[in-house]
């Protein structure tokens, strides 16, 4: 993983464990112990899922930069498809409080999703490789035979 993928994902994961942290602390105010085990499942389920997008996405932009735009709209697909299986799962669940894992699945998500944009705007990710300029640069100036 390149520095650019590993700090992007760094500026989306600390504000999403600092929410999960808030989350679980709520959580446990208002529902007690399961709503601790709701919250937390919650936010693991969204670091996981979110998290591993994004490594999916950063790996597919540079071996096949060609798919990206398509590779991550069926990514965010993807993903929304696994959460509703997980909770599809665990609809009638006494493991856990359901409406503590809602509303933190809700708020990591959007919290995720806002610090990876703002990360990406941040960001200064270069467009061309300039190493490509400075090549056909000397060809074209090469010595004449």
């Amino acid at each position: 993983m390149q520095s650019n993928d590993a700090r992007l994902l760094l500026h989306a994961a600390v504000p999403t464990l600092a929410a999960a942290v808030v989350a679980v602390g709520v959580s446990a105010v208002v529902a007690g112990a399961h709503g601790v085990v709701g919250a937390v499942v919650g936010a693991a389920l969204v670091l996981l899922v979110m998290g591993s997008g994004l490594v999916v996405l950063q790996r597919t932009a540079k071996s096949l930069p060609q798919l990206f735009q398509m590779m991550g709209l069926m990514l965010y697909a993807v993903q929304i498809l696994l959460v509703v299986v997980f909770m599809a799962i665990f609809k009638d669940t006494t493991l856990f409080n359901t409406r503590a894992f809602a509303f933190t699945l809700l708020a990591t998500v959007l919290v995720w999703i806002a610090a990876q944009t703002h990360g990406h705007m941040k960001a200064k990710i270069l467009y061309v490789n300039p190493d490509s300029a400075d090549t056909s640069k000397a060809e074209a100036a090469g010595s004449p035979t």
